[in-house]
């Protein structure tokens, strides 16, 4: 028999906050963290606009990420490793009371904050290792189970989640910690994805640029952040009095196989993982009352979400709240998997949606988005979306517990 999968802790570093309580208040009150770019000079890039983590990160951190360990990490690894430890804080986890070897680390990371280390080259070795976060981590906490990083760009963090859930459910570890960190606000990210004319043009308005499903979207503004999750077997949450958060019901990871930037012009991509994720989960359609979506604010992107979610749960899609945080955040990439997941458990827990905020109605798109407000509701089952370039594509599927 299959095992059950339970989360006992969990944390998110955002622009909008340098913790969970800190960061789900300010999502809840909508408010906005994009600003004007502090981290380097951009008078010669047309994009001058992102979501960056408070300028207090650096001090914070110093309390989780000792001297010697942070001269050792690029802003990402940094940034996922501050946040890993303070999700493991929150689960009352005691590593030393379990069999390393059932113990994990699965995280999605695509980038190390790297252009920053070419001001400063010691180390640059350990700072550009990728697969430095999970390895960080497992040496701190002596964790010598399964211990490596996933690229699949924008749905990374949610890969490592599913990963993670596989290896419970099928009696491989007892506890894993997943998610993900990205730190792309450099000037190379900002230049590639301008190539491809994916960003906002308005750097005029920070605070209204990122606008997912709303008719004047243009665009996605780069963020930066960590999402991190404990995954636990039920029952051996159950021994040690854990607090569960959420259980974990299952998941979908697919590929598009279509084209390298874009999804199918139809949903039907989309649609194949939420249905497969709901068949797996054995979740009837009438039974999801919430979608985080993927909600990137690109024209295209949220059109094809939108047509994708209509098309697995037909009339009843219009009735499921859908709602993006990326509207106060922007897209954090490889981390947004991972905070979106602590975001929809958090929805459960709380009976509260975040808002899609800075939205104004496209005719064209038609569900209920959860505009502009935060929304009281109770939820028994909620889905988390992350579509990736590429074509790689997830839905993680929660439950309150």
């Amino acid at each position: 028999m299959k095992r059950r999968v339970v989360v006992t802790g969990l944390n998110m570093i955002t622009p909008l906050g340098l913790n969970l309580e800190t960061s789900w208040d300010n999502f809840v009150a909508g408010k906005n963290g994009i600003s004007l770019i502090s981290l380097f000079d951009t008078s010669n890039h047309m994009t001058k606009i992102a979501g960056e983590l408070s300028s207090d990160f650096e001090n914070y951190s110093k309390k989780s990420c000792k001297k010697y360990l942070s001269k050792k990490m690029g802003r990402a690894t940094k940034i996922c490793y501050v946040c890993a430890k303070e999700a493991v804080e929150s689960s009352g986890i005691d590593f030393k009371n379990y069999d390393a070897m059932r113990c994990s680390v699965i995280l999605g990371a695509n980038d190390t904050g790297h252009s920053r280390i070419y001001h400063n080259n010691k180390n640059w070795l350990m700072k550009t290792m990728v697969n430095g976060m999970a390895a960080w981590i497992s040496i701190t906490y002596k964790i010598e189970g399964p211990c490596f990083t996933i690229a699949t760009a924008c749905s990374s963090s949610a890969y490592a989640i599913g990963y993670g859930y596989d290896l419970i459910r099928s009696n491989m570890a007892d506890v894993v910690i997943v998610g993900g960190a990205g730190s792309i606000v450099n000037p190379e990210h900002l230049e590639g994805f301008n190539e491809v004319y994916a960003l906002s043009t308005s750097s005029d308005i920070p605070e209204k640029a990122s606008r997912p499903f709303s008719i004047d979207r243009d665009g996605f503004v780069l963020g930066e952040g960590a999402g991190i999750l404990i995954l636990e077997d039920i029952n051996t949450a159950k021994k040690r009095g854990a607090y569960i958060y959420a259980e974990m019901i299952g998941h979908a990871l697919t590929s598009e196989a279509y084209n390298i930037m874009s999804p199918k012009r139809d949903g039907s991509g989309m649609a194949k993982t939420m249905d497969l994720a709901l068949k797996k989960s054995k979740i009837k359609k009438e039974e999801v009352d919430y979608i985080n979506a993927h909600g990137t604010s690109t024209p295209h992107n949220d059109r094809v979400e939108t047509l994708a979610i209509k098309k697995v749960f037909g009339k009843h899609a219009c009735d499921i709240p859908v709602s993006s945080s990326k509207s106060m955040i922007g897209h954090t990439a490889s981390a947004c998997g991972g905070i979106e997941a602590v975001l929809t458990i958090m929805s459960i827990k709380n009976g509260m949606i975040t808002p899609t905020i800075n939205y104004h109605p496209d005719p064209e798109l038609d569900l209920d988005y959860v505009p502009n407000i935060a929304r009281k509701q109770k939820i028994d089952v909620a889905i988390s979306n992350s579509f990736a370039f590429g074509g790689h594509n997830a839905t993680l599927v929660f439950k309150k517990y």
